[in-house]
């Protein structure tokens, strides 16, 4: 099978949340070494991987030197953590290969993503990014053009525009590699956002791109027959913090879009991952699977976490998860 595997931020860090150099590094080997699982069983594999903290990290370090040097845009912030994140995974992915005696080579490509100039996120920002700041320190970037927002006693925040993906621009390279037999790592963070000029060519704008929404995107792009969204819990959740809550295992698409439309799933966490995995199959991917990272392996078989297909895939009904869970996450 062609699998793609998007991984959540979750797994760029460590288990604190820390954001150091040698703990990414760990983080990032960690979850490369469940891709070399799934490669090792013998699929054809695609990895996008979220960015958020290595972003943050960067907005921080626009913002206690505005005085000093212009902040780095955005689009440049996603091109620098894709590089990053990118030969990390490379690294770490190889030693993988090479603890299995694989005899696999893998690529990192920085990605963009085709976005409308006309998205509304663009008009009224509401994607809020980085650290809260007290007035006097936000000002300098809201002087580079920034938008900040006064949120009341936590202090100012940015905001910025979050719009749907359209086109990963380089689905072509993606597939290229695919076909010469290399595991590729592509699309992190979503792709760096650019917009069509008037005479063809592209060009970057501040803007942050859902990453499990742009994975859906090149999924279907690359042909795959299946899109695994990795996570820190084993499965979404129906009746999250009600007596009532119960994890979901195998869901035909019909019964799953109807949870989402009951807003079952929070859009800051859960919500994106499953209007992804709709997307996926709607578009007519064969299957949709979200679970923890430790077992996307048996997750590309379907026979872990929740599992989402079309009517036609499957001629039973159940919320009874693949796996024993407890329902934590949302």
């Amino acid at each position: 099978m062609r699998v793609l595997i998007a991984l959540g931020g979750n797994a760029m860090t460590g288990p604190d949340g820390s954001a150091t150099p040698q703990a990414q590094r760990d983080a990032i080997a960690t979850a490369m070494d469940h891709v070399a699982s799934v490669v090792a069983a013998g699929h054809e594999v695609v990895v996008t991987h979220g960015n958020g903290p290595q972003v943050g990290n960067l907005l921080v370090k626009n913002e206690l030197a505005a005085h000093v040097v212009p902040p780095v845009p955005l689009d440049w912030c996603g091109a620098q953590t894709q590089g990053t994140i990118g030969f990390t995974a490379l690294d770490t992915l190889e030693a993988a290969f090479a603890v299995r005696g694989l005899d696999r080579r893998a690529a990192a490509v920085v990605t963009r993503t085709l976005v409308d100039p006309l998205d509304p996120g663009f008009t009224t920002p509401t994607k809020p990014v980085g650290r809260f700041l007290p007035h006097e320190q936000a000002l300098p970037l809201i002087e580079h053009g920034e938008t900040w927002q006064d949120r009341g006693d936590k202090g100012w925040r940015r905001m910025v525009a979050s719009p749907e993906p359209l086109e990963v621009l380089d689905t072509h390279t993606v597939l290229t590699l695919l076909a010469a037999g290399y595991v590729v790592v592509a699309a992190g963070g979503g792709g760096i956002p650019v917009v069509r000029q008037a005479d063809g060519s592209v060009q970057g704008v501040e803007a942050v791109v859902d990453k499990d929404l742009t994975a859906a995107v090149l999924a279907q792009a690359v042909g795959a027959d299946a899109l695994v969204i990795a996570t820190d819990v084993a499965h979404a959740v129906v009746g999250f913090g009600r007596e009532s809550a119960r994890p979901l295992g195998r869901v035909p698409l019909e019964e799953m879009e109807a949870y989402a439309a009951d807003g079952e799933f929070a859009s800051g966490s859960m919500g994106p991952k499953v209007e992804a995995a709709l997307r996926f199959v709607r578009c007519g991917g064969r299957r949709s699977v979200i679970t923890a990272l430790d077992r996307i392996a048996d997750a590309v078989e379907g026979e872990v976490g929740t599992v989402i297909e079309s009517a036609t895939a499957t001629t039973t009904s159940t919320t009874t998860p693949t796996t024993t869970a407890t329902p934590t996450g949302r």
